[in-house]
Order: C-alpha cells, then sequence, then structure tokens
C-alpha cells in the first residue's frame, strides 16, 4: 500500500479508537519513543505516557473524542518517513476545541507507525 494511503488508513483507525474510547488498542499506533506536544503546549514523552494521557481523557465524563482529519501526506523518497498535515477537533458535552497538526510517521517492520506530533490549538 502507498504511503498516503497507509497513513490515512491507520489515522481512520486512531480515530475509531479514540472515539471507542480504547487506550490500550492505540500503543501499537506509536513508536516507543513518541513525542507529541498538544494543543496547550504539554509535552508528552514516550508511548506509555502517551497511552495514560488517553486514558486520563477517556476517564473525564464530559469528553466525548477527538478526529483528526487528514488534510495531506508526503512521503520521503524511501517510503520510511512520512508527514501527514491536517486539523483536530476535541469534544466534550459542554465545547469544542480544535486546530492544527502535524504527525510525523515512520515504517517500522512493515507498519506505519506515529513518531512525532505537533497539535495547535486554534480559537
Amino acid at each position: 500500500m502507498a504511503p498516503d494511503a497507509a497513513v490515512r488508513a491507520r489515522r481512520r483507525l486512531t480515530n475509531k479508537l479514540i472515539a471507542a474510547h480504547d487506550a490500550a488498542r492505540l500503543r501499537p499506533f506509536f513508536a516507543p519513543d513518541v513525542k507529541l506536544i498538544v494543543g496547550d503546549g504539554e509535552l508528552i514523552l514516550g508511548v506509555a505516557a502517551v497511552i495514560q494521557a488517553f486514558a486520563a481523557q477517556f476517564a473525564e465524563p464530559d469528553f466525548i473524542t477527538y478526529v483528526r482529519e487528514t488534510a495531506s501526506v508526503e512521503a520521503d523518497a524511501d517510503a520510511a518517513r512520512a508527514a501527514e498535515h491536517g486539523r483536530w477537533t476535541g469534544r466534550w458535552k459542554d465545547r469544542e476545541m480544535g486546530g492544527a497538526y502535524l504527525a510525523v510517521w515512520r515504517k517500522v517492520t512493515g507498519q506505519w507507525v506515529i513518531e512525532s506530533e505537533l497539535y495547535v490549538t486554534l480559537t
């Protein structure tokens, strides 16, 4: 599968798992050393911390979901890394927020995983 299609498919799966509030099943989508900068600028390092952050969000009674919508995917010449650009939306019972994101994916043993993500909240 071409990098663009593979990354888009993986993103759709993460959106479904987030909507299902299934933090544990998100683990295979992240590199062990993932770096994540969330919308307020907080830095989260490592897959365990990322999964823990998702679990904490899912435990919030007002949290509904995060949706990331891919606008573009650009792969390197070796099809080993890709940059995904898009828009994200977070939904709670009483509010919604969103903005732009950039995710860096790398291919590891035939599967695309997230190496880093940067989310920017734009109100």
